[in-house]
């Protein structure tokens, strides 16, 4: 999953592709979610902790707030808190992390023990699916046996009619070789949902690993041929034919990485938005027979299909034609294989870790298998597993507290936008007009997933991860041709994060969010503006950053701007890529200003509006001169920096920076709050301080 809040373009794909990312582990094994600090409820409504909501002692005071204030907020944290051994990450979101496993831990272990829960509740399919997966000595046993029925199929490849056959038989059962085909919300109308094709195949996380020739991208590229060869001599091949057949994947990922479009690309909705029909695609891409694709996903041909890449299916579909069809089966071999490291036994799981936990990440030690079998059960059964998660864990009374957050900030938003001096008159109105439609989701879904269909025993813990996938499409495939549901969400009520959608115009924040260090029940004002008042503010602001201003308030990608208008957001964006493009990282590295150009519009963005917000909150109020030596305006900010404070490993922030749509956590503070007039006047900011920017050259959008 992303590590920020973020923007969700669509639903669908977000929980098709964190499924196959999370539950087969085919991205690194170092994807985190979310978490936070401080506190949390152990029970409805109880503080874990009587922690205070900030802390002195976490600052380092010797650094001049003017020179480097996420050092001056979390500089004694940062020193104090080294990098557990499992971790290649680990700040105020990985320590709430560790929280959010204990109150899972609680829910499964109940779960894990319940001999009575009926055949076909929940409760049976969370126990089955969590202990098939820590029963270590069947998985053992059992070893590379659970793929032997398909690993067959592919060794009686012949011709590409063969390749194209397993292709379909892979698709229909959720595990995506090549490209994603799954059902979103038409991007030119939101109401409906049609099909729609991503590009994929590659088993490192992005297209320049192949494509670069920067010394950590050749280094990556070497460890993963060592780490591919490593895996077919475990498969059973010998070291030699292993060596050759990581070449032959490494070839076929290399041609796929060509046609691949970057992530900058991959951020133009406009770009990625190609409908078509089946008799535009089989034009378009003649090496697949779509027709015999789609009746063997057992889809009817739909009239509507969105290419998101057209290069990519194209070129894609003639390497079916073009590529040896030896050559495809060791590539199929190696996809199988690796989408399924994790859950066989012990030599395939740690190989899979060694490379894409340590190399990839830096992390020195996997993490325990419990925590991974919950992350497993709570993607697997997210829903179910989050049923139980509220009922334990949400205290009403949070729900209530953020309505009137959410309203307040939504008031302080319109203020911004009605004040702009940039935007005429007509763009505003359809601005407030798509600011006022937009929706909000707290806490839970409204209805829950219905798991009757989900099949889990105690067979086989490949098996079990294999049903859930496949009920995951099936349910997917389900929704192609009809009506949006836009009840749905995507992510489950256990997620530590937020998101918005620009494709159903809405902001949702799941329960478990609403804890320490974003969300204080009873800490002042300043502090929850800060935290969870600019998690808030910075969703809302995703409506209106590079990609979801090209989205209407009915969630259409539709062009409601006046064109002097556009021209004036993109010169107010490139002040902010130039600054992010500018900021450094490690000796030699630096932001990608335009990969991240959204998320950091949603900061800066969502800063300003929660900043509003608070003086509103605080009109009319006694408020005390200073808590802690504080003044109000110095906790809102000193909140916000303290979300961020985070450890990271090199490999990670190189990583990172490559692969990543939200900026490090350092540039997170240091690059938003610097453009803020109100952060200058709180610590006495003045020129000569190493971070000062001329207010002529500070950025401000929204």
């Amino acid at each position: 999953m992303h590590f920020g809040f973020t923007q969700i373009k669509n639903n669908s794909i977000k929980r098709i592709m964190n499924y196959l990312l999370k539950n087969t582990l085919m991205a690194a094994a170092g994807i985190i979610a979310l978490a936070i600090t401080t506190g949390g409820c152990s029970e409805k409504g109880k503080e874990k902790s009587s922690a205070p909501a900030l802390s002195a002692s976490n600052m380092d005071t010797t650094v001049k707030p003017g020179d480097d204030f996420y050092r001056y907020a979390n500089g004694n944290w940062l020193k104090n808190n080294p990098i557990p051994a499992e971790y290649s990450r680990y700040g105020a979101f990985e320590v709430l992390e560790e929280e959010n496993y204990d109150q899972l831990k609680t829910i499964l272990a109940d779960a894990s023990a319940d001999k009575n829960a009926a055949q076909g509740s929940i409760n049976q399919k969370i126990r089955d699916f969590y202990n098939s997966g820590m029963d270590t000595n069947k998985i053992e046993k059992d070893g590379i046996s659970p793929l032997k029925a398909e690993l067959d199929q592919i060794n009686t490849f012949a011709t590409p009619a063969d390749v194209q056959k397993m292709l379909i038989e892979q698709h229909a059962s959720g595990n995506y070789p090549l490209f994603y085909l799954y059902g979103g919300a038409d991007e030119k109308n939101s109401d409906m949902v049609i099909a729609n094709t991503y590009q994929a195949g590659l088993g490192l996380p992005d297209r320049d690993y192949y494509l670069a020739d920067d010394a950590r991208s050749k280094e990556i590229r070497a460890a993963y041929l060592v780490h591919m060869a490593k895996m077919f001599v475990l498969a059973g091949a010998t070291k030699e034919q292993a060596e050759k057949d990581a070449a032959i994947v490494m070839n076929i990922e290399t041609e796929l990485a060509k046609i691949s479009s970057t992530r900058v690309e991959l951020r133009n909705p406009v770009a990625n938005y190609n409908k078509t029909d089946l008799a535009g695609l089989q034009k378009m891409a003649p090496g697949i027979d779509w027709k015999a694709y789609f009746e063997g996903i057992k889809l009817a041909p739909t009239a509507e299909i969105n290419i998101g890449q057209p290069k990519f299916i194209k070129g894609m579909a003639a390497m079916i034609q073009t590529v040896p069809v030896a050559d495809w089966k060791v590539y199929f071999r190696w996809d199988l294989i690796n989408s399924a490291a994790s859950a066989l036994s012990s030599e395939f799981d740690k190989e899979h870790f060694a490379f894409y936990g340590t190399v990839l990440t830096g992390a020195k030690e996997q993490r325990p298998r419990w925590k991974r079998m919950i992350d497993n059960t709570s993607n697997s059964l997210g829903e179910a597993v989050g049923q139980l998660y509220v009922q334990k864990f949400f205290p009403p009374e949070a729900k209530k507290r953020m309505v009137e957050l959410v309203n307040n900030l939504k008031a302080s938003l319109g203020e911004r936008i009605n004040g702009l001096s940039w935007m005429s008159e007509a763009t505003k109105k359809e601005a407030e007009a798509k600011l006022a439609k937009i929706n909000v989701k707290i806490g839970y879904p409204d209805k829950w997933i219905d798991y009757t269909n989900l099949t889990i025993g105690t067979e086989s813990y490949y098996q079990n991860l294999k049903n859930a996938r496949q009920f995951e499409v099936n349910r997917n495939m389900a929704k192609i041709g009809k009506p949006v549901d836009r009840s749905e969400w995507g992510m489950t009520p256990q997620t530590v994060n937020a998101y918005y959608s620009p494709n159903m115009n809405e902001i949702v924040f799941p329960a478990a969010i609403l804890q320490p260090p974003f969300f204080f029940m009873n800490a002042d004002d300043a502090v929850n503006y800060g935290a969870i008042g600019m998690v808030i503010s910075h969703e809302m602001t995703h409506g209106f950053d590079d990609q979801g201003r090209q989205y209407d308030k009915d969630g259409n990608l539709h062009d409601w701007w006046l064109a002097e208008d556009s021209k004036n957001f993109e010169a107010k964006t490139t002040v902010l890529v130039d600054q992010y493009n500018n900021y450094k990282m490690l000796e030699n590295l630096h932001v990608d200003g335009k990969l991240t150009l959204g998320e950091n519009i949603a900061d800066l963005g969502g800063m300003n509006v929660a900043y509003n917000g608070l003086q509103k909150a605080l009109a009319g109020k006694k408020q005390e001169e200073k808590i802690d030596g504080f003044t109000p305006d110095q906790r809102f900010f000193l909140s916000y920096a303290q979300v961020w404070r985070a450890n990271t490993r090199d490999e990670e922030t190189m990583r990172r920076l490559k692969e990543d749509v939200h900026s490090p956590a350092e540039a997170r503070v240091n690059a938003i709050v610097y453009n803020i007039p109100a952060f200058y006047k709180a610590f006495d900011i003045k020129p000569g301080d190493k971070r000062y920017i001329a207010p002529e050259n500070r950025a401000d959008i929204w």
